[in-house]
């Protein structure tokens, strides 16, 4: 996702001239079409736009169109206009015209495209809607395309045609050898452009993190001193009037700390995403009063082993806690280029099939469950049911299981317990489940911890006493999924203690437990008992 988002794309820039004498740089990830453009589209909002229509008849229909275009969808129909002017093709000198379209981003490459029919989709579509040329320059290998034939656009590989000298090459070949041409001639050369927006100054808000910046008459751009920061925000502020930090006096009027005259502060803000970037180095080092943080303490918590959240974190504050992380750490502040080592993204709770929310009435209140039955009914139940990485549909039936093995658990609790050893089967039953708890948790298998915790909880209910070293390892492995209730029977054994403090309990990797019936009885070995010993028992 981030990936995508970030959208790096390889390819060339080439420079079209205009009809009143300015070049605009236009940035293609297939160079090896150069031959094949009809026409090129500016995004409505290109100030060159503007500047093209102005005075002539195209002008007020253009202002038109770029107002609806703002208040429209990009994902919406592809719309143009033609605004009177055209663009020479730099490699053969065909004249283009110039449309303006409304799928162009202004903020990918400059703003304009190099329009391709015959061999990009969206292309394809503009120019059939509009009635412009269509011209094929690759032809995929085995195969003629005919222009009147064409229900689509191709925009795979193959060989080049009406190219020129440079027909008859392979596409990926004639990519690498047009852009050496570009650069030959002066008209263009490789460039990689990104499609990321950046949201942390395009969407402006008073509680922001205000950009220690002044503007000065005689100095110029001027940052804050270090020891006037941080910036703090004013609170006397009134709504309603734009931006309400501009028209707040005492903030925007400021001095120099250069030359001592007259200043402007900065009144734009970074959006919120600025502070959640940083915060887990903050966490670290929170009461310091003098940096940030202090590397040393930094360095022994971080990075962090495991981050749980939603996916919507994931071109948002994921992706800016790894650009903080990378400068700060190419500045010497930290020594990781990762903030997070491993990730896992949470699923959602439906009910009758849709996400549940308010506003679509169909929650199930919390407060009410745990009224009903208790805290860790609930927390177990979810965690039963529940896969990390997928979606839960809600039941009622389902809680109620749960419901019925919290009570089993505390009839289990009113049983003697005894300091003695449990018989070979418990300790190797013991064993299993330490195993199998830990291997669950740790995989994010909830339900098969779960269900082990139920059948070794019918394990110790069929003993008359039951042994405290089985017993206060059952309660250990049961504290992440009933935590409330685990602390009250750990209590009960005389431990001073929590249990969420106690050590986990650990398997024993030698330990192995093969049963066999035979005449009602078991076997047990150890994984170091001879083979030998296994057979004269058989």
């Amino acid at each position: 996702m981030q990936r995508n988002w970030i959208g790096k794309s390889e390819g060339a820039k080439i420079k079209f001239r205009l009809d009143n004498g300015k070049e605009i740089e236009i940035f293609t990830t297939r160079p090896d079409t150069i031959y094949g453009v009809t026409f090129i589209v500016f995004a409505p909002e290109h100030p060159l736009v503007a500047e093209l229509v102005a005075g002539t008849e195209y002008e007020a229909k253009v202002q038109e169109f770029v107002r609806r275009a703002r208040l429209t969808n990009k994902s919406q129909e592809k719309e143009g206009m033609f605004i009177g002017c055209y663009a020479v093709n730099p490699v053969n000198g065909e004249r283009v015209p110039v449309y303006i379209g409304n799928f162009v981003l202004m903020e990918y490459g400059s703003g304009c495209v190099m329009a391709v029919p015959a061999h990009d989709q969206r292309d394809f579509e503009f120019a059939k809607k509009y009635g412009l040329p269509i011209k094929v320059v690759i032809q995929p290998e085995g195969k003629e395309l005919n222009v009147e034939e064409m229900t689509e656009a191709y925009e795979g590989e193959g060989i080049l045609v009406n190219s020129d000298k440079f027909s008859g090459m392979k596409s990926n070949e004639a990519r690498v050898a047009l852009i050496k041409f570009f650069e030959e001639q002066g008209i263009g050369g490789k460039a990689i452009e990104y499609k990321m927006r950046d949201w942390l100054v395009s969407r402006q808000r008073y509680w922001g993190t205000p950009i220690p910046i002044l503007y000065c008459e005689n100095c110029g751009i001027v940052p804050v001193p270090e020891q006037d920061l941080p910036v703090m925000l004013p609170r006397d502020v009134r709504f309603g009037e734009g931006n309400p930090l501009e028209s707040n006096k005492s903030f925007v009027e400021a001095k120099c700390p250069r030359c001592h005259g007259n200043a402007r502060r900065e009144t734009d803000t970074l959006d919120t995403f600025f502070d959640s970037s940083w915060y887990f180095l903050r966490y670290c080092d929170p009461q310091n009063e003098k940096e940030a943080f202090e590397k040393k303490k930094v360095e022994y918590w971080m990075p962090v082993d495991f981050y749980i959240g939603g996916a919507e974190h994931a071109v948002m504050h994921l992706l800016y806690a790894r650009f903080f992380t990378k400068v700060l750490r190419d500045l010497g502040l930290i020594s990781f280029g990762e903030p997070f080592l491993r990730l896992r993204n949470q699923g959602i709770v439906t009910l009758g099939g849709e996400k549940m929310s308010k506003s679509k009435g169909n929650v199930v209140d919390p407060i009410e469950m745990i009224e009903k039955y208790n805290a860790d009914t609930l927390r177990a139940y979810l965690l039963f049911v529940a896969n990390p990485e997928s979606q839960l549909e809600w039941s009622d039936k389902g809680i109620e299981g749960v419901y019925r093995f919290w009570k089993k658990v505390i009839m289990l609790s009113k049983k003697h317990v005894t300091s003695d050893t449990d018989n070979e089967l418990g300790v190797y039953r013991l064993n299993k489940l330490i195993k199998d708890v830990t291997e669950a948790i740790e995989n994010f298998e909830f339900p098969k911890a779960i269900i082990s915790l139920m059948k070794f909880t019918d394990y110790l209910s069929m003993k008359q006493e039951v042994p405290r070293e089985s017993y206060e390892g059952f309660i250990k492995l049961l504290s992440p999924f009933m935590p409330h209730t685990a602390e009250e029977l750990w209590a009960r054994l005389g431990n001073k203690d929590f249990v969420s403090i106690a050590s986990w309990p650990q398997a024993d990797s030698q330990l192995r437990f093969i049963s066999m019936s035979y005449h009602r009885s078991s076997f047990f070995i150890r994984k170091r008992a001879s083979v030998s010993m296994y057979l004269a028992y058989l």
